[in-house]
């Protein structure tokens, strides 16, 4: 099992920056795919995911914009959101996989509770 906890959400204007970082505790060496989702109508879509096997993964809203790391030695994963958007506004959520798996909502196993972005002038 694998907890997850995001922290770091809350509110930016357009143009600014915002880090959001998850704290994984339990087994998180047993997860390949990590990544970062965010809430859609009628799914989860990945914003960024880390794969051991596959790198890096962006989704075209946050390429050139985000950048998504790990820190293997404090469980912590990170997504560094810069010129943020309107349309980056919506709760997202930590989630990992334990075995390789692109990045989309039905490949993870475990979720964090999800943390609110709004990005509003």
């Amino acid at each position: 099992q694998v907890q997850l906890v995001e922290s770091g959400g809350g509110l930016a204007q357009p143009g600014g920056s915002l880090r959001l970082s998850c704290i994984a505790s339990g087994s998180p060496d047993d997860s390949d795919t990590i990544g970062w989702f965010r809430q859609a109508p009628q799914k989860r879509e990945g914003v960024a995911c880390i794969s051991n096997k596959d790198g890096v993964f962006y989704a075209d809203s946050g390429k050139g914009r985000f950048t998504i790391s790990r820190d293997n030695a404090e469980n912590t994963m990170y997504l560094q959101m810069n010129n943020l958007k309107p349309e980056d506004t919506g709760t997202y959520y930590c989630a990992a996989a334990r075995i390789r798996s692109w990045c989309v909502d039905y490949g993870m196993d475990y979720w964090g509770e999800g943390i609110l972005v709004t990005v509003s002038s």
